[in-house]
């Protein structure tokens, strides 16, 4: 192998390993937008209703609700967009 075609290969992965690293940036700062809308939605969705009694699984499924709202909402709001673009300027 030729020293040229050496440093492209070298070249090349080092392209594809700071791609992975901005890819798992981005999910890392997806996932802490949703944490943040889940906590947010966490507070502002508790309702009490007197009317009906409370069911023992009312706080597992309006937690997995949240979680799921959440999810969907992640990186759209623009919180992830800012938090990505900081840390990847830093590292």
């Amino acid at each position: 192998m030729s020293v040229k075609n050496e440093f492209d290969n070298f070249l090349n992965k080092e392209i594809q390993a700071k791609s992975n690293e901005d890819k798992l940036l981005k999910e890392q700062t997806d996932e802490y937008e949703a944490l943040m809308i889940k906590s947010v939605l966490d507070l502002s969705l508790k309702t009490s209703n007197s009317l009906f009694g409370k069911d023992a699984g009312d706080d597992i499924y309006n937690s997995m609700y949240n979680d799921a709202i959440s999810k969907s909402l992640s990186g759209g709001l623009g919180i992830s967009n800012m938090l990505y673009n900081f840390l990847k300027e830093r590292v």
